[in-house]
C-alpha cells in the first residue's frame, strides 16, 4: 500500500508540473498566493490593533482613576471609532478575489492594495504612540493633555478609516 501512496505522490507531483505550464495558470496561482498573503497581512494587523485597544482600554481606567471622569464621554467615542477601524481591517475584502468571483482586481491594483496594507502597519505604531501620549497625560493628571490626547486618537481613528475606504474603493472598483 505505500508504494500506492509513493506513485499517486509522485504522479501528483508530475501533474503540478505540467499544470504550471499552462498558460496563464501560474498568473492564477501567483494571484491565490497574493489572496492569501493579504488575508495574512490583514490578521497580523488585527491583532496588533487588537492589542492597543487593549492599552487603550487600559489608559481609559487609569484615566477614570486619576479624576478625567468628564472626559469618558469623549474616550467613548474615540475608541469607537478606533474599534471601527478595526472591524474593517478584520472584515475587509481580500486583495484578489478568485476566477469567478463578481469583483476582479488587476495586478496594478493589487500593488495599490498592498502598499494601503502596509500603510496599516504604521498606523498600529500612530496608535501605540498616540495612546502612549494620553497615558503619560493620565499620569500626569493633565486634564488639558488628556483632551488634547482623546482629540488626537480620535482624528488618528477617523484618518485611518478614511485611507482604509481608499483601499476599498480599489477592491470594488467604485470611485
Amino acid at each position: 500500500m505505500s508504494d500506492l501512496y509513493k506513485k499517486i505522490v509522485s504522479e501528483r507531483s508530475g501533474l503540478e508540473k505540467i499544470i504550471a505550464k499552462i498558460p496563464g495558470f501560474r498568473g492564477y496561482k501567483e494571484m491565490s498566493a497574493r489572496r492569501e498573503a493579504d488575508k495574512l497581512i490583514r490578521e497580523h494587523v488585527v491583532r496588533l490593533l487588537k492589542d492597543q485597544m487593549a492599552n487603550l482600554v487600559s489608559v481609559e481606567k487609569k484615566m477614570i482613576n486619576a479624576g478625567g471622569l468628564a472626559l469618558v464621554g469623549k474616550v467613548k467615542s474615540a475608541k469607537t471609532s478606533f474599534q471601527t477601524f478595526i472591524d474593517r481591517v478584520n472584515t475587509a475584502a481580500p486583495g484578489y478575489s478568485g476566477f469567478y468571483a463578481a469583483i476582479k482586481v488587476e495586478s496594478a491594483d493589487l500593488d495599490k492594495i498592498y502598499a494601503f496594507d502596509a500603510a496599516l502597519v504604521n498606523y498600529v505604531d500612530q496608535f501605540r504612540e498616540t495612546i502612549a501620549v494620553l497615558e503619560n497625560a493620565v499620569v500626569a493628571k493633565d486634564q488639558e493633555k488628556m483632551g488634547t490626547g482623546i482629540a488626537a486618537l480620535e482624528e488618528l481613528a477617523q484618518e485611518a478609516n478614511t485611507a482604509f475606504g481608499m483601499r476599498d474603493e480599489i477592491v470594488t472598483g467604485i470611485a
